[in-house]
């Protein structure tokens, strides 16, 4: 038996409907140059790729900044496929794909980081931000393909992506690791017992 979505609007919802127009405004300018929605998804890996090695490389000024200004390819490519009318499930796949290689690069350069500036807490936070945000996406795709609602929970990927990028633009990236690695956790613990919930309520009306 389908569960029915929850009414709470997420954080990612409510920035897509606030900047629709802007992103209807790129999404037909690029289109009418002939680029593709997984042309913009992409582009938005190999700038995440730049991002992460300049994190690495301990520029995380910068870094944080070429972050910041590929987060909003991640809502372009959607914004370009529904202008087209012609969504594929090829691009919803890959675009799914291609949001967990961004987020686990950018750790992935935290780590790098911190392993250079032999930070062992900044190291272990990192671990476990990367550890939480892959059980949150992973809860949610078997949820979902059980039926159930996956969004539920405190932090999304919208939400994970942006402290990140604020900790590394205000050079407190131990922090905001920290504060993914907890509530990163906690969210992925929210979706399971969610599920649990639901999967109980599912057996008792069968």
């Amino acid at each position: 038996m389908s569960d029915q979505k929850s009414d709470k609007k997420s954080f990612e919802s409510i920035l897509r409907k606030s900047f629709s127009r802007v992103l209807d405004a790129a999404a037909g300018f690029f289109l009418g140059l002939g680029i593709k929605p997984n042309h913009i998804t992409l582009a938005g890996l190999v700038g995440n790729i730049i991002a992460a090695t300049l994190i690495g490389s301990g520029h995380l000024l910068w870094g944080g900044l070429t972050a910041a200004l590929m987060g909003p390819l991640d809502a372009l490519d959607g914004a370009m496929a529904r202008r087209l009318g012609t969504p594929t499930r090829f691009g919803a796949f890959l675009d799914s794909v291609i949001d967990r290689y961004d987020e686990l690069l950018l750790l992935g350069g935290v780590l790098v980081y911190f392993t250079r500036e032999s930070n062992p807490n900044g190291i272990y936070l990192t671990y476990a931000a990367a550890a939480g945000s892959v059980l949150v996406s992973y809860i949610r795709a078997r949820a979902e393909a059980l039926g159930f609602d996956g969004k539920v929970g405190l932090l999304g990927r919208v939400e994970r992506y942006i402290i990140l990028v604020l900790g590394l633009l205000l050079n407190r990236t131990v922090y905001s690791v920290g504060i993914i690695a907890i509530l990163g956790n906690v969210t992925a613990i929210q979706r399971l017992l969610y599920v649990r919930k639901r999967a109980a309520g599912s057996v008792r009306q069968d």
